[in-house]
């Protein structure tokens, strides 16, 4: 890399980031079309009904910016679901097969939050120490360490509802997410099974540039394994921003609706 030049990561948002009206500047794109085809409903009509159509709908946006913008990138990474849209992005996946692996994971993982009830909470303030004892207390596990003071923990809905008063005695704020289930903990195995066998039958390509995993803070090693794992395990965010500046990246760039990892890297990477 020439000197002066950024080094530029490039990263795409999970579940959360989804808003009404978030395909009106992709409709046309060939990806988008290409997408509701495979696909055979349009996500974007069911939003309210949550993972199950939020997921597929907020893949298919990440990966129209993507072949829209092509930015020149030196990596890549996404939170949670967006991971998905960073394999394809990299060319680890091909759009087909990471648009079948969404589809399925939001399938599981809808029925999963079914079948084992649960929740979140984001847990905003505190020092990190302190939320990690709160989470063990309450019997819940951290989903996301995002970024610095802000934490999510995940396990059953009663717990999670505990959360709320419990908080207040680490001088946090405790917010109830309105998603499906505890997702990236244990209820989970349910959706971590069904994805693992979809993703046997997906061919796995090397990167253009390496993708960093969720569950490692790491480049992904082996893809299958640690998709199906990152269902089950936190969301190392604040610690894959700080491992991307510490290997010479100085420059994230979000693609896809809102700017919530955009937040999140200026929370985590001051300046």
């Amino acid at each position: 890399m020439p000197p002066g030049m950024s080094q530029t990561a490039i990263l795409f948002p999970g579940q959360g980031s989804h808003a009404e009206g978030m395909e009106a500047p992709y409709r046309g794109s060939p990806l988008l079309e290409r997408g509701l085809e495979r696909l055979g409903y349009d996500p974007f009509a069911q939003l309210e009904e949550g993972t199950r159509h939020q997921q597929p709908a907020l893949f298919l946006c990440c990966a129209a910016a993507w072949d829209e913008a092509r930015p020149d990138a030196v990596a890549a990474a996404g939170h949670s679901l967006g991971e998905y849209a960073a394999l394809f992005a990299a060319g680890v996946l091909d759009f087909d097969d990471a648009l079948h692996l969404v589809d399925v994971r939001a399938r599981a993982m809808a029925a999963a939050g079914e079948e084992r009830p649960g929740g979140m909470v984001a847990i905003l303030g505190g020092e990190r120490s302190d939320v990690d004892v709160l989470g063990a207390r309450l019997g819940l596990v951290v989903a996301n360490d995002n970024a610095p003071g802000q934490v999510v923990l995940s396990g059953a809905r009663e717990a999670v509802e505990r959360a709320e008063d419990a908080a207040r005695e680490i001088r946090a704020r405790a917010i109830v997410l309105p998603v499906s289930g505890a997702f990236h903990s244990p209820l989970m195995e349910p959706a971590a099974a069904a994805l693992r066998d979809a993703l046997a039958g997906v061919e796995v390509h090397e990167p253009r540039v390496p993708v960093w995993s969720n569950g490692t803070a790491a480049p992904f090693g082996d893809v299958r394994e640690e998709l199906a794992a990152n269902l089950l395990r936190p969301v190392r965010w604040r610690e894959t921003i700080l491992a991307l500046a510490g290997d010479g990246v100085d420059d994230f760039r979000e693609l896809g609706p809102g700017r919530v990892l955009t937040g999140m890297v200026k929370r985590t990477v001051r300046g």
